[in-house]
């Protein structure tokens, strides 16, 4: 399960329809095992802009993130992207793509521009396709 703050998820929604006609993209900063809470959302420039529909995040954000997390509690557990015109569900391209079965991949569907549905999944390695991810969206703890 990966549990969302409403803004959180309120970031991800806009950066998808900000984005629009082209993949959003971004990771999620949080702590958890089995019950993954987001901490941040961190959006990225999509390198792969006028793709085709894909997107790879700048991994120079990525490695500023990995060093401004060492020592903490909290590290990367997750990225997000959107479908601009297709469903929130995993594609064959993400497949290919998803070497690091631990984090998991927000999807958010964007239709004309209106984000409609995001849903979570998480890759299987030994199965060699993705999972779905329950995902809730609540206020965070007060001592959180």
């Amino acid at each position: 399960m990966i549990l969302f703050a409403p803004s959180h998820l309120r970031e991800i929604l806009e950066a998808a329809e900000a984005a629009y006609p082209e993949e959003s993209c971004g990771l999620l900063i949080g702590r958890g095992k089995r019950i993954l809470r987001v901490s941040r959302v961190v959006a990225s420039a999509n390198l792969r802009t006028g793709s085709g529909n894909r997107f790879e995040v700048d991994p120079a954000l990525r490695f500023r993130l990995m060093r401004d997390l060492e020592g903490t509690s909290d590290r990367i557990i997750g990225h997000f992207h959107s479908h601009p015109d297709h469903p929130a569900e995993p594609s064959r391209y993400d497949e290919d793509m998803a070497f690091e079965p631990e984090l998991v991949w927000v999807i958010t569907a964007v239709d004309r521009g209106r984000a409609l549905h995001t849903a979570a999944h998480q890759f299987n390695a030994t199965k060699r396709r993705f999972r779905p991810v329950s995902m809730r969206v609540a206020a965070p703890a007060k001592n959180a």
